[in-house]
């Protein structure tokens, strides 16, 4: 299809899934620039998330879980990619601002059924996002109100895991209508795959 103008400049998801091997690349050469930039050993993991900005060529953005000092961190990678002239220019590699120390696939060492408590998770994991979407249907039930809750932001999220489920305790900031309010809310995903919302409360600062 077609790229009109009205999509230049504007993101969108990447075309191939977060870790194909096109994306995974990009990734690995922001890691091997930075790392040669900056005299770093950063290694590369994962690609976390990644979206696309339609300029001059395409202009990836890039969530990327490495290993920095033996301890897992996310950072932020912007990669240029101009096909016409064989490009790929790394524009951008920082720290994240959520740099939690393990994902939810982490979660899954345990210990006589138990995992080592809380532990702040990737907000952008596949899995904190499902369980904000299903808590949000869930308030959006609860309600009495015809107005649709809208999730804004996932702001922060902490996982355990307890027994046969992963627990995941989260901050989100959702709009309904004109009001823009925090909440925390306290989601069980099941080893089944299924998702239920265990707490809900107003979020203070």
């Amino acid at each position: 299809m077609a790229t009109t103008a009205a999509n230049l400049g504007g993101f969108r998801p990447s075309g191939g899934s977060q870790n194909s091997t096109g994306l995974e690349n990009l990734a690995r050469l922001a890691v091997d620039e930075h790392n040669e930039k900056e005299k770093g050993m950063v290694e590369f993991v994962m690609v976390v998330k990644a979206t696309e900005q339609v300029v001059a060529g395409t202009l990836h953005h890039l969530t990327v879980e490495a290993i920095d000092g033996g301890k897992k961190k996310l950072y932020e990678a912007k990669v240029w990619v101009k096909p016409w002239m064989n490009v790929k220019e790394l524009q951008e590699f920082k720290h994240a601002d959520d740099s939690p120390s393990c994902t939810t696939s982490d979660l899954g060492i345990k210990k006589d059924g138990h995992g080592p408590g809380l532990q702040g998770v990737p907000i952008h994991d596949p899995v904190v996002e499902g369980a904000a979407n299903h808590a949000l249907k869930a308030i959006q039930q609860r309600s009495n109100s015809l107005v649709p809750y809208e999730l804004k932001e996932i702001l922060h999220a902490n996982a355990e895991v307890v027994e046969d489920l992963t627990k995941l305790e989260m901050v989100l900031k959702v709009k309904r209508g004109d009001k823009e309010e925090k909440l925390t809310v306290e989601v069980h995903h099941l080893s089944h795959g299924t998702f239920h919302l265990n707490r809900i409360e107003p979020h203070h600062s």
